[in-house]
C-alpha cells in the first residue's frame, strides 16, 4: 500500500517537472521584455505604430457635448456680430461685416478641424505631448524676440505674424493646450511617484513657472494668471498631496494682497488697471472708462434686455466690444435671462466634459479632458468677472464669443480632443 502510494507520488512530481508543449523545452529561459530606447518616452511620435488604423478613433462620440459646443458657437457668432458691426463700420472703412466674416471663416474651418481631430485616436495626442510643450516654449520665446506690433498696442508682445496664413497667432493660446498635454502625459507615467515623493512635483513647477514668466513678459497678465491656475489644477488632479495647496493658497493670497496694496510693482498697464478697479473715481475718461461703460450696459439690460441688436453702449462707448467685453453687450441685449442661460450652457459643457473624463479609458485621457474643460470654464468665469467689475480688467477673452482666429481654432481643436476621448468613454454615444 505504501509502495503504491510512493510510486504514484513520484509519477505526479515527475509530471509536474516535465515541460509542457506550451512552455517549450526545459532549457528555454524566459527572455526579458524588450524595452524601447528611453528617448522614445519623450519623442514617442517618432515610433511608428504597427497598423495605420491605430491612428484613427472608432465608434460614435458624445452627442450631448457636441450639441453644447455647437450651441455656444452659434450664439457666440450671433452675439459677436451684434456687438461688432457698429465698431467695424467706423473703424474698417464702412464695412460692418469685417469681423464677423473673418470669424465665420475661422469657425467653419475650426468645425472641419474639430471633426478631423475627433477621428484621431486619443493616444496619438499622448505621443505628441512633449513635442507640444517644446513648440509652446519655442513660440513663447520667439514672440519676445520678434513680435508683431499692432497699432495702439506697441507695448504688448503677444502676437506672431504668419505670412502663409496672412494672420497673427498668439503663442499663449498654444501654450495652454501644450501645458495640459504635458501634465496629462507626465502625470500618468509618474502617478505613483508623484503621490509618494514631494520632489516629483518640481519638474512640473519649473515648467509652469517658466511658462508664466514668458507670458508675463509679453505684457499678458490675464494669460499668466490663466496658465498658472491651469497648472495648479493639473498638478492637483495628477495626485500631488493636498497639503502643498494649502501652502500655495496662503502664498498666492499674500502676493495678491501685496500687489493690490502696491500696484506699482507690476508692469505699468497692469498696475493702472488695478488702481482703476479699486477706485471708482480713478481716471473715468481713461483706464476706468471701459469697465464703467460695461457696467452701464449690464445695468440697462434689465431682466429681458433691450432686444437683439439694440445695444446703445456698443455705439463706440465700449472700446472694441467684439473682444473681451462682448458679454456686456450680451447682458444689455438679452438681459439677465439671456446672460444666465449662456452661463448655464458653459456650466453644462464643463459638467459633460467631466462626465466623459470620469468614465474615460485611462488616466491620460481623463486628465486631458479635465484640463481642457477646466480651462474653458475658468476662462469664461474670469471674463464674466472682469466685465462685471468683480476682478480687475485683465483682458481675457470669452470662449466661443470673443473675436480671435487663433483662440477659436485652438478651442475647437480642444473640443475635438474631448470628442475623441468620448468615443472610448463608458457613456451612451450616437
Amino acid at each position: 500500500m505504501t509502495t503504491a502510494t510512493g510510486t504514484a507520488n513520484r509519477k505526479r512530481n515527475a509530471a509536474r517537472q516535465r515541460p509542457s508543449a506550451r512552455q517549450g523545452p526545459a532549457t528555454r529561459q524566459r527572455q526579458p521584455a524588450r524595452r524601447d530606447p528611453s528617448y522614445l518616452e519623450y519623442f514617442s511620435f517618432l515610433r511608428p505604430r504597427l497598423r495605420l488604423q491605430d491612428y484613427f478613433a472608432k465608434g460614435g462620440f458624445d452627442m450631448t457635448f457636441f450639441i453644447l459646443v455647437v450651441t455656444l458657437l452659434t450664439i457666440g457668432l450671433v452675439m459677436m456680430f451684434s456687438a461688432s458691426y457698429v465698431y467695424s463700420m467706423y473703424t474698417q472703412k464702412g464695412d460692418p461685416y469685417y469681423y464677423i466674416s473673418r470669424q465665420l471663416l475661422y469657425a467653419a474651418g475650426g468645425m472641419v478641424v474639430l471633426f478631423l481631430v475627433s477621428k484621431i485616436h486619443y493616444t496619438v495626442f499622448k505621443d505628441f505631448a512633449f513635442l507640444a510643450l517644446l513648440i509652446s516654449f519655442g513660440l513663447l520665446i520667439y514672440v519676445l524676440i520678434n513680435p508683431h506690433v499692432i497699432a495702439g498696442k506697441e507695448d504688448f508682445k503677444r502676437w506672431i505674424w504668419v505670412p502663409l496664413l496672412n494672420t497673427t497667432i498668439q503663442p499663449s493660446e498654444i501654450a495652454k493646450i501644450g501645458l495640459v498635454l504635458y501634465c496629462s502625459w507626465g502625470m500618468e507615467r509618474k502617478q505613483k511617484l508623484i503621490a509618494k515623493k514631494w520632489w516629483m512635483m518640481l519638474p512640473y513647477a519649473a515648467v509652469i513657472g517658466l511658462m508664466c514668466l514668458l507670458v508675463y513678459k509679453e505684457n499678458h497678465l490675464s494669460g499668466t494668471i490663466l496658465i498658472f491656475l491651469i497648472g495648479i489644477v493639473m498638478t492637483y488632479l495628477g495626485g500631488v498631496k493636498t497639503g502643498w495647496y494649502v501652502l500655495a493658497a496662503v502664498g498666492v493670497a499674500a502676493v495678491a494682497l501685496f500687489v493690490i496694496a502696491n500696484p506699482d510693482v507690476l508692469q505699468k498697464y497692469a498696475g493702472t488697471r488695478i488702481q482703476a478697479w479699486l477706485d471708482e473715481d480713478y481716471d473715468p475718461q481713461g483706464d476706468r472708462w471701459q469697465i464703467n461703460q460695461s457696467l452701464y450696459a449690464i445695468g440697462s439690460g434689465g431682466l429681458f434686455g433691450a432686444g437683439l441688436g439694440q445695444s446703445r453702449q456698443k455705439h463706440l462707448y465700449i472700446p472694441e466690444p467684439q473682444n473681451d467685453f462682448v458679454f456686456s453687450v450680451v447682458c444689455e441685449e438679452l438681459g439677465f435671462i439671456g446672460a444666465f442661460t449662456i452661463i448655464i450652457l458653459f456650466v453644462l459643457l464643463v459638467w459633460r466634459g467631466f462626465v466623459i473624463a470620469l468614465r474615460a479609458k485611462d488616466r491620460f485621457s481623463s486628465l486631458l479632458v479635465m484640463g481642457i474643460c477646466f480651462q474653458v470654464g475658468l476662462q469664461a468665469a474670469l471674463n464674466i468677472a472682469v466685465v462685471t467689475g468683480t476682478v480687475p480688467n485683465t483682458g481675457i477673452s470669452l470662449p466661443f464669443f470673443s473675436y480671435g482666429g487663433t483662440s477659436l481654432m485652438i478651442l475647437l481643436i480642444e473640443m475635438g480632443m474631448v470628442l475623441s476621448v468620448s468615443r472610448y468613454s463608458k457613456i451612451p454615444k450616437m
